[in-house]
């Protein structure tokens, strides 16, 4: 196995090389669960990137959204230049699961677009999997849905070698065993075509094609090609053939299946008949008969993941095979921003199986279907081995589940956590115009936390009155506009943001200095200890940086968060103190960090842009039109998850495309 190795013009800072050391020694010990617990800031990425060289084993890095997933991936390949660092999420650009809404006899067929490069990512994973053991794979839930065995994937391969004599027909009707289309005109990723004595094929998770050059039944010559330009890039004396697919099934497996799922489908039908179900029997024999039609002809349908339990030979309710599976069966895994991506997995299975049991229920689909899901909370900790929960932010899971917690509590920067305050409610806006008013004549931002969308309004109109420069953000405002009044606070062209929860994490702003916290006492979700630690973090960008909250008594939540956060800072001021480092000033701190941050949003934005422009030609307008689509829900979905610089970068792009459609 080639060694995993770190690739970084910096090495570990501040408490880094402790976390390191300590994370490290408990993955060589066996420890089933630890945590890192890493202040905003702190560097966790690269410790988590140190970790994995330290022990050298295989990694799944699991994130609660693709935004985030996609950031990590392109950190992660940075660190690993020379190892195998793969992409899997969800590779649709849109999805709308089928569904039957009972209350308005409602059907919802299946509809999807799907990426191609993002399911091309996803295959070399699998891949990647299969041929390497220096593997690192980002991915978020979607590892936890169901895929073909390893055992099957492992076997669904066609190969062949210089001077090897084949039977050609045989390995092109391989070549459909394992999904690939022919096509002799056009050759595309995922198709192969035969030419006189060459043969090509256009592996489904490469950038590059075979061509294979045949002297009657002899293969003279194998060579990768660029299928754009057609320039020949290598010589290579042997090449290997993954399938087209992740769900993919060999052809005796599929006529095995064929009994049982006949057999299941007359049992269903007795069942619906018997209760009464007359026009549901119907609906579900003429559905599964032509699926079996298909089955029996083609080896495949659509919607065959549907009969996966039986194709693959589980027992109703036993768990489907997974990503995790395809892992060796020591590996490690961190689960990243633990507190939200666990409580997303929990979720996945119970909303999955509701929508499915009204499929089954009303004769479209059979039983088996059911078995077509994501894995259960304990059927996914039952297959991780070792494994290390990242966040700011852990949970009571995470903390009673781990042997230790490690904390990172400095910053390369030296930032402290911000001074905190609590100030009685009354009297408070007269209180907050002081402050704000301060921050102001320092060339400094300010934050102010309502509970509400009306107070948040209400709030932003008195201060308007008031003569200060403010606007307000909540779900309301469109997408665009969020991003567009987020740009314009970091410009200064308005002084004052007032908003809800929306601010509350994954937003950067270090020009804020200070932090106001309405109704901070207030018990509910948005002024737990998670969102209160998180809110207090958002001002930790700035040397400045102070967070006072407004309230009329002591929650629980408040002292902790404030015990927490002390604890922290005098920790780093200690640090500070001893190894002669000044906080950069506040001019110098927006300066670096704007710098430092913009670059990493234009990056991770120009990640997107780039998997997802490899799918479509710009050229030609219905692609134009489907890419500006796909490049429009991204936008969104880094909007919705407050990534508005990325956001920003991708909508620029969009602009840029609909001007090339105007020449």
């Amino acid at each position: 196995m080639r060694q995993f190795e770190v690739v970084a013009p910096f090495g570990p800072a501040g408490d880094q090389d402790q976390a390191i050391a300590a994370l490290a020694a408990g993955v060589k010990n066996g420890d089933k669960y630890q945590t890192l617990q890493g202040v905003t800031g702190s560097g966790k990425t690269f410790t988590m990137a140190k970790i994995i060289e330290a022990v050298q084993m295989p990694t799944l890095i699991v994130s609660h959204n693709k935004t985030l997933a996609a950031q990590l991936f392109r950190e992660f390949r940075g660190f690993f230049p020379y190892n195998a660092v793969e992409y899997f999420v969800s590779y649709y650009d849109y999805y709308q699961p089928e569904a039957y809404v009972a209350s308005r006899d409602l059907y919802i067929e299946k509809d999807a677009s799907i990426n191609e490069e993002i399911e091309r990512l996803r295959l070399s994973a699998t891949r990647s999997l299969m041929e390497r053991e220096d593997v690192i794979i980002v991915a978020t839930v979607s590892c936890i849905y169901g895929l073909a065995t390893p055992e099957v994937y492992r076997k669904m391969t066609a190969t062949f070698s210089r001077g090897e004599t084949v039977d050609v027909d045989a390995l092109m009707r391989r070549f459909v065993e394992l999904q690939y289309e022919r096509n002799d005109a056009v050759l595309e990723r995922g198709r192969f075509r035969r030419r006189g004595d060459t043969l090509e094929i256009f592996p489904a998770y490469l950038e590059e094609a075979y061509r294979v050059d045949l002297d009657w039944d002899k293969v003279e010559r194998i060579r990768r090609f660029n299928p754009v330009s057609g320039e020949m890039l290598e010589d290579i004396d042997r090449a290997l053939i993954y399938p087209a697919r992740q769900f993919v099934m060999p052809a005796d497996m599929v006529h095995n299946a064929l009994g049982a799922i006949k057999q299941e489908l007359a049992e269903r039908l007795e069942f619906l008949k018997s209760t009464g179900k007359l026009m549901e029997a119907e609906r579900l024999k003429t559905r599964v008969e032509y699926d079996i039609e298909m089955l029996t002809e083609m080896g495949y349908c659509p919607g065959i993941e549907n009969y996966s339990a039986p194709l693959s030979g589980r027992k109703p309710g036993e768990a489907p095979d997974t990503l995790i599976d395809y892992l060796p069966q020591e590996h490690l895994t961190f689960i990243d921003e633990s507190h939200v991506t666990l409580s997303q997995i929990g979720a996945m299975y119970a909303g999955d199986r509701s929508r499915k049991t009204n499929l089954v229920d009303y004769g479209f689909r059979l039983p088996c279907a059911l078995d077509n899901r994501p894995l259960r909370y304990d059927e996914f900790v039952d297959r991780l081995d070792r494994t290390i929960f990242v966040s700011a932010t852990p949970g009571k899971t995470e903390i009673d589940q781990s042997k230790q917690v490690v904390q990172q509590l400095i910053r390369p920067t030296g930032l402290l956590d911000p001074e905190i305050e609590v100030r009685p409610s009354e009297g408070q806006m007269e209180d907050i115009y002081g402050e704000v008013r301060r921050r102001i004549k320092k060339g400094e931002r300010s934050l102010i936390l309502t509970l509400t969308k009306k107070m948040a309004e209400d709030l932003t109109d008195y201060l308007s009155s008031l003569g200060l420069k403010v606007r307000y953000i909540h779900s309301e405002v469109e997408t665009i506009e969020r991003v567009e009044i987020l740009t314009q606070l970091r410009q200064g062209d308005f002084d004052i943001l007032v908003g809800i929860n929306l601010l509350r994490e994954g937003i950067d702003l270090p020009e804020v200095s200070f932090i106001a916290i309405l109704d901070a006492d207030k018990i509910g979700f948005l002024r737990s200890l998670t969102s209160l630690v998180q809110i207090i973090g958002r001002a930790a960008r700035n040397a400045a940086g102070k967070v006072i909250m407004y309230a009329d008594r002591m929650s629980d939540a408040m002292e902790q968060a404030i015990v927490e956060t002390n604890r922290r800072r005098a920790v780093q001021i200690a640090y500070n103190k001893q190894h002669g480092i000044t906080p950069a000033t506040v001019k110098k701190a927006i300066t670096d960090i704007l710098t430092r941050h913009a670059g990493e949003a234009e990056d991770a934005a120009a990640t997107s842009i780039e998997v997802l422009k490899k799918s479509y030609n710009v050229l030609v307008p219905a692609q134009r039109k489907r890419l500006v689509k796909a490049l429009e829900n991204e936008m969104l979905e880094h909007a919705k998850n407050l990534e508005f610089e990325q956001a920003a970068v991708i909508r620029d792009e969009i602009v840029k495309i609909n001007e090339l459609g105007k020449q």
